[in-house]
């Protein structure tokens, strides 16, 4: 069970609408906390991998003093424009800034164009501001090695964002086989199946297996380019990806083997019946049988 998780009876489980409704929250708003771990959440126990919220949680979270205004700054997220203006820079500089990996986006959507927009956190866009040790990041003339690492096309966010999510889906894991099927989430499965190559290990994994984020109907060019998104791309991102699947499952299959069908008994062969037993002074069986056909003709 994971750190984020509480064990409460049934009833006192609150679906994630009606928890956001109590929290005065956005569903998206109460999706980001419970990503964050602002919101602890436990299995849902009708199945079908989704979570709820106890009561109880309820009840911490509101008794806040700034409830609800405290938890709504935690969650947070804004845009390019937005963040530059947290920052004090242009809308480039921001996004520059954020192509480097010096700042993470924590989530994004798709807009009606279907062109990626990012999303920060607005608290760790205040925080980068404050520290000083980033004020030659936003003013000034960017430093020549990050402008070689730009010019060169570099782009972190949709990686640095695939971190943040297996940080997510691993948090929210209860054993071994759920975090392997975290770590498969973000890999083709073609790099699976090169890990995993038995079959019935494979199918079980498979159950474990997040889909990539967002409502997209499956299928349609959107799906499509969110899948691309939450793949891994980067060669050394896939190898880390790949060698921490590989250590993953050998904890799994320790832990508890993956299912396999029970071999069918093999039938035994017929056994013909025992010859009767041989009477003293009573000729052979087929001795007998012989004589009489004999006779008979």
């Amino acid at each position: 069970m994971s750190d984020s998780t509480v064990t409460r009876p049934h009833t006192e489980l609150r679906t994630p609408g009606r928890a956001a409704r109590e929290l005065d929250l956005k569903r998206s708003e109460y999706d980001l906390a419970v990503h964050l771990g602002r919101i602890r959440t436990v299995p849902d126990e009708g199945g079908g991998g989704g979570h709820r919220v106890a009561r109880a949680e309820i009840e911490r979270l509101r008794s806040d003093p700034g409830f609800p205004e405290t938890l709504r700054k935690s969650v947070l997220a804004v845009g390019t424009r937005e963040g530059a203006a947290l920052l004090g820079v242009a809308p480039t500089r921001f996004t520059r800034l954020a192509r480097l990996g010096l700042i993470v986006p924590v989530t994004f959507y798709l807009n009606r164009y279907r062109a990626v927009v990012w999303l920060y956190l607005a608290d760790e866009l205040t925080q980068f501001a404050a520290e000083r040790s980033n004020a030659f990041l936003l003013s000034g003339r960017t430093p020549e090695a990050l402008r070689s690492r730009l010019a060169a096309g570099v782009d972190l966010r949709a990686r640095n964002w695939r971190g943040r999510h297996l940080g997510f889906l691993c948090r929210r894991a209860e054993g071994p086989w759920q975090r392997a099927g975290a770590l498969a989430a973000l890999l083709d499965p073609l790099q699976v199946s090169q890990i995993v190559q038995d079959p019935y290990e494979r199918s079980h994994l498979n159950r474990f297996r997040p889909g990539p984020p967002g409502h997209s109907t499956p299928g349609t060019p959107a799906a499509h380019l969110v899948e691309k998104i939450a793949t891994a791309s980067d060669p050394d991102e896939i190898a880390w990806l790949r060698a921490d699947l590989a250590r993953t499952l050998d904890e799994a299959r320790v832990a508890r083997p993956a299912p396999r069908p029970v071999p069918k008994p093999v039938p035994a062969p017929p056994t013909r019946p025992p010859d009767p037993p041989d009477v003293p002074g009573r000729p052979a069986r087929g001795l007998l049988s012989r004589l009489r056909r004999r006779g008979g003709g």
